[in-house]
């Protein structure tokens, strides 16, 4: 399960921490350096002490009021204090210098990660020019409303989704899809939020409100990206909490049995525990695992897929099957027509009677036969349009009855017909009821759809798509892509049938994705082990159910979030076993007294800055 997660860093001014470091080496050069005795050397080297790391021993005793023990601050602070208790002034001082020097190296690596998900906040707009009377009104984008006009000029960023109604411009997606290449807007496009016009003047009718729109709906999911945790986090968290008691304790039995037993000098394991106590810090683990996930969600940003949680990339990393919906994911959900088959008429013809019986329809079918014929329409010659739900449409063209839809529209009405077995859509047209021909009518394949279904084969066991769609048109496409399995005719509950079915077949410890856009996905999208949705336009519904958004909805995206999935759990795991394995190596060492208190700085803060270090590759996402 995913739960939140509450980073306990905190990561102060960096200047304030070069500064602090800088003076209390000074100080440590000095004590170390001129020939000062006593009181005066215990004073010097206690200031220099007091500069580098009482913000340690602030935050242990801040911790233990609030019930927080056993944490890297209760450790360092005791093993330093104690190095202080047996006058061994120069390694505690040096102690808090390298750690505080590694939690600033720490923090600048975090603070790496953080602004690369946060270039992204640079889409957020600042403000919009609302068009009223002929004036323009600048305006807070949440202030402007639904069918507002407002107008975009080159430079400016389009501050709410709508629909160009005048003008033409380019416009750069980048910010929002990782594509560098321009999309160029005329009237009656799609004008999306957090898009920058570099060329032209653009006049949009406002159709979503500015917390409804996608610059919104994006902002949203980056703030609350690393909010979800991991299995491996999650795995840090409980370990942490045994780890750091049973640490405490081996110290303790490491300082005062040995001299009991062996009557050994006390002072000297006394040391080794002390030593023993700063080589536990779990400061490695604590801090690269987070950044690990952290740092792979933002290289996803930069490649225009947004991943919501950690939890969501270990689902990623492992998959055993890919499920697709149809429409809008493999195919652009734009149809057209693709075959005109005539029956003692012209093409022409069959088709002007097909889109005047279909004229007065928004349907998507309806939208192409009108396209296809591309000349003017005149509805005044079309009376008494009849939907017959689940069939086609009636209707009387100057005077002459028209029946326009699928075969059993033609069957209602005993109606010779041809069937046509073409993959796509089929629409029969008869007039006074005597056939005319018909129309096949298909959805577009997207550009790179065969390319991503290719790219997935060395992932994944199997791909399956899922579609409302006949048969006929399911198996087209899945022969044309290669997608193994297809199961046609469902209806959204159906869909989420069959995808348990291959829940429940799937190999264990691997998941099974599915990658839809439409309203209807989301019920299947919130099912599935992880849940990609085609996010730049595809529906609120789908965007809010999904665990990652690929912006620009190219489905070839989809292999890329997987690598980078893979990729973030491979280091993530890597700075797991690195860290665990020194720390285990340098205990046992540091119990024999072979490791001294500066070894015992590099098993903490050297490990812990590599394994951060190591962390940050996850944010190239190649």
């Amino acid at each position: 399960m995913c739960e939140h997660h509450h980073h306990h860093h905190e990561h102060g001014n960096s200047k304030i921490q070069v500064v602090k470091i800088a003076l209390a080496l000074i100080l440590f050069s000095a004590a170390m350096i001129t020939g000062i005795t006593g009181l005066a050397k215990f004073l010097v080297f206690l200031t220099a002490y007091m500069i580098a790391g009482g913000d340690v021993l602030r935050k242990a005793i801040q911790n233990i009021i609030k019930g927080e023990v056993f944490d890297e601050n209760f450790l360092m602070g005791i093993a330093t204090l104690g190095a202080f208790a047996i006058k061994e002034y120069p390694e505690a001082v040096m102690v808090m210098i390298l750690y505080q020097t590694g939690e600033l190296l720490q923090d600048k690596a975090v603070e790496k990660s953080r602004r690369s998900i946060s270039q992204l906040m640079d889409i957020r707009p600042d403000y919009a020019f609302v068009e009223n009377g002929g004036m323009l009104i600048k305006k807070n984008p949440s202030d402007v409303k639904i069918g507002d006009i407002i107008i975009v000029k080159t430079g400016e960023k389009i501050p709410l989704d709508g629909i160009v109604i005048e003008g033409q411009a380019s416009v750069d997606t980048s910010a929002l899809t990782g594509e560098a290449v321009p999309k160029d807007l005329t009237t009656g496009g799609q004008a999306v939020s957090g898009c920058i016009n570099t060329n032209g003047f653009l006049k949009i009718r406002v159709e979503k409100e500015f917390g409804e729109s996608t610059v919104s709906k994006i902002l949203e999911l980056v703030e609350h990206a690393g909010a979800k945790k991991a299995g491996a986090e999650n795995f840090i968290t409980k370990f942490a909490r045994y780890y750091t008691p049973a640490v405490v304790t081996g110290a303790l039995a490491l300082a005062f049995i040995p001299p009991l037993i062996l009557q050994a000098e006390f002072s000297i394991w006394f040391q080794r525990a002390l030593t023993f106590l700063v080589i536990s810090c779990p400061c490695a683990l604590v801090i690269s695992v987070p950044l690990g996930f952290f740092a792979g969600i933002g290289g996803a940003s930069k490649e225009g897929i947004l991943i919501k949680g950690a939890c969501y990339l270990e689902a990623l990393s492992n998959p055993d099957t890919v499920v697709f919906d149809k429409t809008g994911t493999l195919t652009k959900g734009t149809f057209k027509v693709t075959q005109i088959q005539p029956e003692n008429i012209t093409e022409e013809e069959l088709l002007k009677y097909t889109a005047l019986a279909e004229s007065y329809s928004n349907h998507p079918i309806a939208l192409s036969l009108k396209a296809a014929y591309s000349k003017k329409i005149d509805t005044s010659s079309v009376k008494n349009v009849e939907e017959i739900s689940g069939r086609g449409v009636k209707a009387y063209v100057n005077g002459e009855e028209i029946l326009s839809g699928n075969s059993r529209l033609m069957e209602m009405f005993n109606i010779d017909y041809k069937q046509n077995n073409s993959s796509g859509t089929v629409v029969y047209t008869a007039k006074n009821r005597q056939y005319l021909g018909s129309i096949v009518i298909s959805d577009e394949l997207k550009e790179d759809a065969k390319d991503a279904i290719k790219s997935l084969k060395p992932f994944v066991r199997q791909t399956v798509m899922l579609t409302g769609d006949s048969p006929k048109t399911a198996e087209y496409i899945a022969d044309e892509l290669g997608i193994n399995k297809f199961f046609a005719e469902l209806m959204p509950v159906q869909k989420v049938e069959k995808l348990e079915e291959l829940i429940a077949d799937k190999n264990k410890n691997r998941s099974v994705i599915f990658v839809g856009d439409g309203i209807n996905d989301a019920p299947v999208l919130r099912r599935a082990d992880a849940g990609i949705a085609m996010g730049g336009l595809g529906s609120d519904a789908a965007i809010e159910a999904a665990d990652a958004v690929i912006i620009d909805d190219k489905p070839s995206k989809i292999a890329k979030t997987i690598l980078i999935a893979k990729k973030t759990m491979r280091i993530v795991k890597q700075n797991i076993v690195f860290a665990l394995g020194i720390k285990a190596l340098f205990l046992i060492l540091g119990a024999f007294g072979i490791i001294t208190m500066w070894g015992a700085v590099f098993a903490d803060t050297g490990v812990a800055l590599l394994a951060v270090l190591n962390s940050l590759r996850a944010l190239k996402s190649n």
